[in-house]
C-alpha cells in the first residue's frame, strides 16, 4: 500500500480522479496517465447494485491495478454490509477505505476496524444525510466524503446545497487532521466554490477523463 499523509498541509487541494469514468479496457494505462498528469490519489468507486443502482468492480480488479500505480488508492464502498469485505479491500491494496454512514448500523465499530486493518478510515454522507450523523465518530475518522450527487452513476450535475454541507462539515472537523472530500459533478467551473467551502480533496471523473488536457484540468481543480 502507499503512504497517505495529510499532504493538504503542503498544498491546499488534492485531486483524486475517479476511475469510474476511465476506459475499463485500458485501466492500467489510465492509471499511468493519471500519474503523469499529477493526480494525487486514485479514487475507486465500488458499487454492489443494492446500496446503489449500479455494479462496478471489486477486490480482484483493485489488486490487479495496484501494481500499476504507487499513488494512494482511495476506495469508496457504496455497498451494503461493508464490514464483510474490509479485509479483502485492504489486502487488495486500498490505502483509504470509505464507507457510507447510511450502510453502517454500527459505524464506530466499522471505522475502528478499518483503522485496525491499517487503512485510513473514511465516512461518506449522501445528499439527504445530515452532518449530525458523524458528530459522534469524528475521533475515529481520517476522511469525510460529502456526496454532491446521489451516488450510483458518473456524469451527474453538482447539487448546489452541497456547498453549505461542506462548510458545515468543515466547521465540525475544526482543527482535526481529517480530509474533507467532495464527490460528484465537480469540474474546473465550480472547483473554486468547493474549495472555498472547505474541501481539500476533490474527486472528479468525467471532468478529468473527458478533458482534452488531463494535466491542465487537474491543475485547474487544484486551483
Amino acid at each position: 500500500m502507499s503512504a497517505v499523509s495529510p499532504r493538504y498541509q503542503a498544498h491546499p487541494t488534492l485531486v483524486a480522479p475517479s476511475i469510474l469514468s476511465a476506459d475499463f479496457a485500458r485501466l492500467g494505462e489510465e492509471l499511468h496517465r493519471l500519474e503523469a498528469a499529477q493526480a494525487d490519489w486514485i479514487h475507486v468507486d465500488v458499487m454492489d447494485g443494492m446500496f446503489v443502482p449500479n455494479l462496478t468492480l471489486g477486490p480482484p480488479i483493485i489488486k490487479a491495478l495496484r501494481k500499476h500505480s504507487a499513488l494512494p488508492f482511495d476506495v469508496h464502498l457504496m455497498i451494503e454490509q461493508p464490514d464483510r469485505y474490509l479485509a479483502d479491500f485492504r489486502d487488495a491494496g486500498a490505502d483509504i477505505i470509505t464507507v457510507h454512514a447510511e450502510a453502517c448500523p454500527h459505524l464506530h465499530r466499522t471505522l475502528s476496524e478499518i483503522r485496525r486493518l491499517g487503512c485510513k478510515a473514511g465516512v461518506s454522507l449522501n445528499p439527504a444525510t445530515p452532518v449530525s450523523a458523524i458528530e459522534n465518530v469524528l475521533d475515529a475518522l481520517d476522511l469525510v466524503l460529502v456526496m454532491s450527487v446521489n451516488p450510483g452513476f458518473g456524469g451527474q450535475s453538482f447539487i448546489p446545497q452541497s456547498l453549505k454541507k461542506l462548510a458545515q462539515v468543515k466547521t465540525l472537523i475544526a482543527d482535526r487532521p481529517i480530509f474533507l472530500e467532495v464527490d460528484g459533478g465537480v469540474s474546473p467551473k465550480n472547483a473554486a466554490e468547493v474549495r472555498s467551502a472547505g474541501a481539500n480533496v476533490i474527486v472528479a471523473g468525467s471532468a478529468v477523463f473527458k478533458a482534452e488536457d488531463m494535466a491542465a484540468t487537474i491543475q485547474a481543480l487544484k486551483g
